[in-house]
């Protein structure tokens, strides 16, 4: 194990001296953002070596006005919300689900099954799911959609907030922060996607993407491999993560995420509107459609608050470079939803990164 850190620390060096300049590479994924925070990872590393926090957290990019949506439909009588517990918390313009569920219809579920169960056990309202995630999470959508149009299920319906991944890289290195060197690609997107789906990004804007793990070992080599890329002027598609991730990904999920849904344009937080970003539910399937039921329109509201949660999404900034982060915005008492979310940046900036820094 020694002689693997070496070695994967020899990389790095050997990257940074050779460009002679700092080199920044975006962690796609919040569970790697986790991952690199508890296991003590950034302090080792070169400091002419960044590692930027990117839109891996499907809580985080979702888009203020889908927060406020769902809001508004909590106040309709004939309607029950159901969601993943971390979507609750993330603050709207008046207030958080969370805030409202003593007075509305909101209930917290584990899974997309869940909440269709809830919807056969309480036939004269109309079920809401707030369907949030990236592809990892997609597939579960598309499989309760289907069972709910094969069982005629007339009250359940999916406000889908479903987001590409890919589309979201492109429009990073395109749009918002050029300054990123390569991308730790996401090991659980990368299941259902594949490695291969990448190599768009490589061919287009010449940076390398490496998939890796989660355990720290695989981190670090990943971050190596993407060290010796760089160094040699090759970028590439690899991937370090083959106990889980093939070069195709998973095709069976991918059938069914295609015949469900259809790529459109959508927003996320702090990158605008992207092109093919989002997925929406297919025609035939529109029945289940809370956005068709309800004849809700998309919109986009920018924050207001003083939150910088869209900069930290684009690796614009660190967290404590927000003047809210630890003081008007904590876990406790969050402002954005970078600080809400188990695997958003500033949750983790401020459960690990202060006491470090204290240390």
């Amino acid at each position: 194990m020694l002689q693997r850190i070496l070695k994967a620390q020899q990389s790095m060096d050997s990257a940074c001296n050779a460009l002679g300049r700092q080199i920044n590479i975006m962690e796609v994924c919040g569970t790697h953002t986790v991952s690199i925070f508890r296991n003590g990872i950034r302090p080792t590393l070169s400091k002419k070596l960044k590692l930027l926090s990117g839109p891996g957290c499907p809580v985080c990019v979702t888009d203020q006005a889908y927060i406020d949506t769902c809001i508004e439909l909590s106040q309709n009588p004939d309607c029950i919300i159901t969601t993943y517990g971390d979507m609750i918390r993330v603050p709207g313009k008046g207030g958080s689900l969370e805030t409202q569920q003593s007075s509305r219809n909101i209930k917290v579920v584990l899974s997309a099954e869940d909440a269709l169960d809830f919807a056969k056990q309480n036939p004269e309202k109309t079920i809401v799911f707030v369907a949030v995630g990236f592809e990892t999470t997609t597939p579960a959508t598309a499989v309760v959609i289907k069972e709910a149009a094969e069982q005629n299920i007339k009250n359940f319906t999916v406000l889908c907030n479903h987001k590409r991944v890919v589309p979201a890289m492109k429009t990073l290195l395109a749009e918002k922060n050029h300054k990123i060197d390569a991308f730790l690609c996401p090991g659980h997107v990368s299941v259902i996607i594949g490695s291969d789906a990448y190599k768009p990004i490589v061919d287009e804007f010449k940076r390398p993407c490496v998939v890796g793990g989660f355990e720290p070992m695989q981190i670090i080599e990943s971050l190596a491999e993407i060290c010796r890329q760089l160094e040699e002027q090759n970028p590439q598609v690899k991937s370090l993560y083959s106990a889980a991730v093939t070069s195709q990904g998973n095709l069976k999920a991918q059938k069914l995420i295609d015949e469900i849904f259809t790529p459109c344009d959508g927003y996320w937080r702090g990158l605008g509107k992207i092109t093919t970003g989002t997925l929406k539910i297919k025609d035939q399937y529109s029945d289940f459609d809370t956005a068709v039921r309800f004849g809700i329109e998309e919109k986009s509201n920018e924050d207001v608050t003083g939150c910088r949660c869209g900069e930290v999404l684009c690796g614009l900034i660190d967290p404590q470079d927000c003047g809210l982060f630890a003081t008007g915005c904590t876990p406790q008492s969050p402002v954005g939803p970078c600080m809400v979310s188990s695997e958003g940046a500033c949750s983790a900036w401020y459960k690990y990164g202060r006491k470090r820094a204290a240390r």
